[in-house]
């Protein structure tokens, strides 16, 4: 093999190395997920997955109600009877 071969392998074989290391980082890092939050808060997502949160909330909450009105009709008309 000639020195020129070898050097470019030499060379390629750390370009290699480097490229491994420094990109599997930077799909979990704390910056990106910072970035990725402020976008969502921007662009209005945090805001519709609040409302659509407290529509779930009311609906449970509307639904226990319901439950205990059915529950307090059931009572009265036992004492009436």
């Amino acid at each position: 093999m000639s020195r020129q071969t070898r050097n470019i392998f030499i060379m390629f074989i750390i370009l290699l190395t480097f490229t491994f290391t420094m990109f599997p980082g930077c799909k979990g890092s704390d910056t990106r997920e910072k970035v990725d939050d402020t976008v969502e808060e921007l662009a209005g997502k945090k805001q519709v997955d609040r409302m659509k949160e407290m529509q779930k909330d009311i609906g449970d909450i509307t639904e226990r109600e319901s439950e205990r009105m059915d529950d307090l009709d059931e009572t009265v008309s036992e004492e009436d009877e």
